[in-house]
């Protein structure tokens, strides 16, 4: 029967003729010598080019690894041969070789030797230790001499192939040649040593189209195998399947039986001739080099045959040669998890076929070998042939005494004591059979499972699976597929209940034969089964096990490993790798039976159980429970601390978590632990996980949320010990503690926010921090013109508005710092946070009876004849000067407490109706506010004009900045500088009324927007007639209005600087005689800016006049 050798392609790439190949033992390299003069390293496994190397624009002939030195060797047809490292593709050496084509290299595998052969006839070594000396030169052929091959049996001895026909054997002591082998007709092409098995045979290729086997012993050719059309230009011996392999110049590369010498299959992958082949020890790739590219393929299964029986005997099969090794020998000894075992082999026997598959029986009696289509059955004691026959595929039932073949796709007969029971014919192709407690045949993507009684049909399923594998009791089974497997539950109460109800069975089988328990998307390389517990190594290198769908993993490791058997007394699993060591890890049958008993929810039994496993197994066993949802049970049984507060946590049991916390302290832990105790409204244990974890944050958040004072500033204390500074401000933010913020700030060198924060909360210290900061900034020489930029408050009063007032509430301040309440008079303090300090400290300031002052002396009339209009510069210091200070310059004493009024001991202390009432108040100063605002916009402007013409210099552009600036209206300013430029370039004589006619209009447009803008602001409800307020607050516009209008004579018209709101609240009585006083008298204004100083005209009164003046 032919050899069942699976081909795989692993790589296929195009390029130019390929004329050498060969495989690094490492890496998964493929080298490629190539015609035009390149050598490429391709990756076979992601089919990528590697490295690149430009060797010659000659052809490059030989390619070899060299990898304990990390090199490449090249010999080309410009006889040089060149050393690389293919790591840094540093080129290591470059020396002339022969004095024609190189055509092959060999390298030794122990020593640093290198063998080249040339069409010069020669062969040459060449030791690289030596500054690659040519050590030797042998010659003796009379042609090209093609190829060159160490013996890997003896590494002293190498055999060459020449063109003169004939094949030399050379040894490495000696300059001439042990023997010749002639009887090829024709040159010889390649030569290649036997490498596996004890026979002293080599394999030669030659121009005859003829591949021969001999015997360099007897010095006889045992063999000649005929088949090719062409040359045949390489041959290769595999070193590990049976297997000679022949390329030729036909396109077809040859795979024959070593043993058989019959032609087993032929390779045609349209690549055009081939030049080279490369096998490698270890493994089952094979590298081919043709005219169009390099292809490699995998032959065969890699892994590895061996198969143990109940009693821990472990039978091994390698090439033909069968051994045996008893992993109970190490028992009492100390065994480590993933230790290779040093086990004695022996030798049982050399075995006929060549073994593709060994099994042991369920029992353990007897073992099958199968291979070349044939099986032979030993007794597993003494291995001894018990029966044998031809066979595709071999399988043992679940009941020890029966097994079925394959013969071939047709025919599949089972046998009972070694005696055949049923030859049984399915009515499809069967293209491999399962073992079992059921029979599986399968036919293409369609499995069918048959009972062995009878081969009843049971149940088809649509799954192409690989392996079939069946639990002891046969209740469960796992069919392992390309990409996944899947594990079933086979019911046989229904199946016994169709099979006895004699009802036709149709093409799908008995419905709810098989139950699906779950499917894993993993891809199983071998598995075992344990009880209900699949054990299984998949191609990601892990060792697991499932129970119930729930995946455990065992172990990671580091290289294939193959499942050999489990021994439940020793409770270790067994493993064996391609090299044929064992290892084992320890997994314990209490372990598995305990979760079992769980997946089927049979909580008796694993109590009962729970007891025979280890204490240090409790872990492994708690997170089990976790995953199932156990958490309670799994907190019971776990020992690991850190284990143990993760489930207490996620059970919420808060005072377990705290008693395995006191234990083993930790920062997380605590933290953890706090934000539970938050959420679970525990705020006793919330503040001592959180001061255990020093979770600053945390308390920050606990104490001002619960009002917790003497907290938050054992806080502040503890922060700023820490470093955690911005706690720390917060902390005492929270207390009013403003000079504890102000030093942290200076603390951290932030000397710029200390400055604002007094400005804001400390003005008192506004002027220390000024100074601090221009320091800082000089010490640190960023920009001294910028330190003395800095406006300090005490130099400069008028920048800072509202200082005078900002001063008395912080005075005010220290002596009604911060009070607790109780939550349940938030409602009465609700509002505290809205009102105004600043606000009422002017209220407090008004309301408080004032020093009598003598009346001053009644003003003259002003007059522009009388008071010439001062120089610009002039004009300009005075609109800086401040109001006129009062007559005696000493400050007011400060008044005792008992001076202030009761009603404004606190902002909080207000009535409802004294709020309403300085609501009413702060209404009508803004709307007043507003309004004289706008009008002294317009005022400027006609009066910067004015002036700016009069005077027909600069001065008047100064003047109207210094009026913008003084009111705050970069608009003002903007209108009033290109009116008074453009007037002073063309006019050439006074003023006249047309102009400021014109001004005054302008004016009035100003002035009717205030009041429009004013109209439509919703101003609060009035606590006095409208009427009064309009008189009080708004009456100057009156007299505004009547002096226009009696010094313009317009009888019965408006001044254009009267106003008469849209809403009839207030407004200019300009009608008639002139309507307001006539000397143009204004109300008081609340506000400080309505009052131009003592002896000092307004701008209103002053525009009035020059208007009178000009008509």
């Amino acid at each position: 029967m032919p050899l069942r050798l699976d081909i795989k392609r692993k790589l296929s790439s195009r390029s130019d003729r390929v004329k050498s190949v060969d495989i690094h033992p490492v890496e998964p390299w493929v080298l490629s010598a190539m015609y035009n003069g390149h050598v490429f390293l391709w990756n076979y496994n992601t089919q990528t080019l590697v490295k690149s190397f430009e060797v010659s624009d000659q052809p490059v002939r030989a390619g070899k690894f060299v990898p304990r030195k990390q090199w490449i060797v090249a010999g080309s047809d410009d006889m040089q041969i060149r050393v690389y490292n293919y790591n840094t593709m540093e080129k290591v050496k470059v020396f002339e070789a022969h004095s024609d084509y190189i055509r092959c290299l060999a390298v030794h595998g122990s020593q640093p030797l290198l063998l080249s052969s040339s069409d010069d006839m020669t062969i040459r070594l060449w030791d690289w230790e030596k500054q690659w000396m040519n050590t030797m030169t042998f010659e003796g052929h009379s042609h090209y001499v093609m190829m060159v091959a160490f013996n890997p049996r003896d590494t002293n001895t190498f055999a060459s192939a020449s063109l003169d026909r004939t094949i030399k054997v050379w040894g490495l002591n000696t300059l001439q040649p042990h023997f010749t082998l002639e009887g090829h007709e024709k040159g010889v092409n390649c030569v290649e040593y036997f490498s596996g098995g004890d026979r002293p045979y080599l394999v030669s290729g030659a121009d005859d189209k003829t591949v021969k086997v001999w015997d360099f012993q007897t010095k006889q050719c045992v063999q000649t195998m005929e088949g090719h059309t062409h040359n045949v230009a390489t041959v290769c011996c595999h070193p590990e399947l049976p297997i000679i392999m022949s390329g030729s110049e036909d396109g077809t590369l040859k795979i024959w039986h070593a043993t058989t010498y019959r032609l087993e299959n032929t390779l045609t992958y349209a690549f055009e001739r081939c030049w080279s082949i490369a096998a490698l020890k270890g493994t089952n790739n094979v590298a081919i080099g043709y005219d169009e590219g390099t292809i490699c393929i995998q032959m065969g299964n890699e892994d590895p045959m061996a198969s143990m029986d109940a009693g821990g005997k472990v039978v091994l099969a390698r090439h033909n040669e069968i051994s045996t090794l008893d992993v109970k020998k190490l028992e009492g000894q100390e065994v480590n998890d993933g230790e290779r075992l040093v086990l004695p082999a022996k030798e049982l026997d050399v075995c006929e076929i060549y073994p593709q598959n060994l099994l042991h029986n369920s029992n353990g009696r007897f073992a099958v070998v199968t291979g070349d289509g044939e099986y032979i059955i030993y007794t597993a004691l003494a291995w001894r042939k018990k029966s044998f026959g031809n066979a595709l595929d071999f399988v043992w039932a679940l009941d020890s005494g029966e097994y079925a073949v394959r013969e071939n796709p047709a025919s599949v007969k089972l046998f009972k004591n070694f005696k055949e029971t049923r030859a049984f014919k399915p009515p499809f192709s069967a293209d491999q059979i399962y073992g079992g407690a059921l029979l599986g045949v399968r036919s293409g993507e369609v499995t069918f499972f048959y009972d062995w009684a009878e081969c009843r049909l049971i149940r088809r399923i649509d799954a192409q699976p690989k392996e079939v594998k069946w639990s002891e009791s046969g209740d469960l089974v796992c069919l392992s597929t390309d990409d996944s497997f899947y594990v079933l539950r086979y019911n046989k109460e229904v199946v016994a209940a169709a099979m006895e109800s004699n009802e036709p069975v149709g093409e799908e089988g008995v419905e709810g034969a098989f139950e699906l328990v779950h499917e894993i998307a993993e891809q199983i390389r071998t598995c075992i089964w344990v009880g209900d517990c699949l054990l299984y190594t998949n191609v990601a290198g892990r060792l697991n096990y499932t129970v119930g769908g729930e995946v455990i993993t065992l172990q990671h490791l580091d290289r294939p490993l193959y499942i050999v058997g489990y021994l439940p007394k020793e409770n270790r699993l067994y493993l064996i790798d391609r090299d044929y060591s064992i290892v084992s890890y320890s997994l314990l049958l209490s372990v598995l039976e305990y979760q079992t008993a769980v997946m089927r929810r049979d909580f008796e039994a694993a109590a009962q159980i729970l007891p025979t496993v280890p204490q240090d197994q409790h872990n492994r066993i708690a997170r089990f429970l976790e995953t199932q949802g156990f958490k309670e049970e799994a907190l019971a049984v776990a020992t690991d601390p850190e284990h143990q507060f993760e489930l207490a946590v996620s059970l919420q049991k808060l005072q377990v978590a705290y008693d395995i916390t006191i234990a083993n302290p930790s920062e997380p832990k605590w933290k953890q632990l706090g934000d539970l105790a938050l959420l679970s409204g525990n705020l006793v244990l919330a503040e001592e996980c959180l001061v255990r974890a020093s979770d600053m944050p945390g308390l920050l958040l606990l104490y001002s949320s619960t009002g917790h004072a003497e907290g938050i500033e054992k806080l502040a204390e503890l922060a700023r010990k820490k470093g955690k500074l911005n706690i720390a401000f917060l902390c005492s933010f929270l207390r009013g503690n403003t000079e504890g913020c102000l030093q942290l700030l200076l603390g951290a060198g932030r000397a710029p926010e200390a400055a604002f924060l007094a400005r804001t909360y400390l003005p008192s210290r506004q002027s220390d921090m000024v100074q601090l900061w221009r320091e800082t900034l000089k010490e640190a020489a960023v920009n001294p013109k910028a330190a003395e930029s800095i406006a300090d408050p005490m130099d400069y009063p008028n920048l800072f508005e509202g200082l005078d007032y900002a001063l008395k509430a912080e005075e005010w301040l220290k002596g009604h710092g911060l009070h607790e309440a109780p939550a349940s008079v938030y409602l009465e303090h609700a509002n505290d946070n809205e009102s105004d300090l600043l606000e009422h400290m002017q209220m407090l300031a008004t309301s408080a009876p004032a020093e009598p002052e003598p009346e001053p002396a009644a003003a003259p009339a002003p007059s522009l004849e009388a008071e010439p209009e001062p120089e610009p510069e002039e004009a300009f210091e005075d609109a800086e000067e401040a109001p006129s200070p009062a007559p005696a310059p000493a400050p007011a004493p400060a008044p005792a407490p008992a001076a202030a009024p009761a009603a404004v001991a606190a902002p909080t202390a207000l009535s409802p109706e004294a709020e309403a009432a300085a609501r009413a108040e702060s209404a009508r100063e803004a709307r007043a506010e507003l309004v004289a605002l706008e009008a002294e916009a317009a005022v400027a402007q006609a009066e910067a004009v004015a002036a700016a013409t009069a005077q027909k210099t600069a001065g008047g552009e100064a003047f109207a900045r210094k009026l913008a600036a003084e009111d705050g209206y970069d608009a003002a300013y903007a209108t009033a500088l290109k009116k008074a430029t453009a007037e002073a370039a063309v006019a050439k004589a006074e003023p006249s009324s047309d102009m400021l006619g014109g001004f005054m209009g302008k004016g009035k447009e100003m002035l009717s927007k205030a009041g429009e803008m004013t109209s439509e602001i919703t101003w609060p409800e009035q606590t006095t007639p409208a009427s009064k307020d309009s008189e009080e607050d708004f009456g100057f516009l009156g007299g505004v209005g009547g002096k226009g209008g009696k010094g313009g004579g317009i009888e019965g018209e408006q001044s254009p600087l009267s106003v008469i709101d849209a809403a009839g609240r207030f407004g200019g009585q300009g009608a008639g005689e002139g309507g307001g006083a006539a000397d143009g008298e204004m109300s008081e204004m609340s506000s400080s800016r309505r009052d131009e100083g003592e002896g000092e005209m307004s701008l209103l009164q002053r525009l009035c006049e020059v208007a009178e003046g000009q008509a």
